[in-house]
C-alpha cells in the first residue's frame, strides 16, 4: 500500500517562493508516476505537474510552465513541487498523487493513491 504525506504548505506573500514535499512509505513509489494537483471550492481538481517514474518526463499545466518545477528523489521516496512567483490565484489545496505506469498522466482518474492535501494561501 502506498501512503503519501504532503508538507510545506502555508501562507506566503504574493511573488514569493514555496516548496512542497510529498513523502511516500510505499515501495511502489519508485516505479510510479507522481503528480501534483490542486483544488479550490466549487472547482474540479486540476493537474499542476507530473513526473515519470525515472524523472525522464514531466508535464505541466500551461499556466504553471516557467513558475513551477516538479522533481523527485527516489532514494528518499519523495517528490517536490517548487513554486515561484506565486499569485493569489494559486491559493488552493494541493494534493500529491501516484499512478501506475511508465508514462505521465494528465487526468486525476489515472492516479490511484492520494495524499490528504496541504493548504497553500497566497496573500496580496
Amino acid at each position: 500500500q502506498v501512503q503519501l504525506v504532503e508538507s510545506g504548505g502555508g501562507l506566503v506573500q504574493a511573488g514569493g517562493p514555496l516548496r512542497l514535499s510529498c513523502a511516500s512509505s510505499g515501495r511502489i513509489f519508485s516505479t510510479s508516476c507522481m503528480g501534483w494537483f490542486r483544488q479550490t471550492p466549487g472547482q474540479e481538481r486540476e493537474l499542476v505537474a507530473a513526473i515519470s517514474w525515472n524523472g525522464g518526463s514531466t508535464i505541466y499545466e500551461d499556466s504553471m510552465k516557467g513558475r513551477f518545477t516538479i522533481s523527485r528523489d527516489n532514494a528518499k521516496n519523495t517528490v517536490y513541487l517548487q513554486m515561484n512567483s506565486l499569485m493569489p490565484e494559486d491559493t488552493a489545496v494541493y494534493y500529491c498523487a501516484a499512478a501506475r505506469g511508465l508514462s505521465t498522466y494528465y487526468s486525476a482518474r489515472a492516479y490511484e493513491w492520494w495524499g490528504q492535501g496541504t493548504q497553500v494561501t497566497v496573500s496580496s
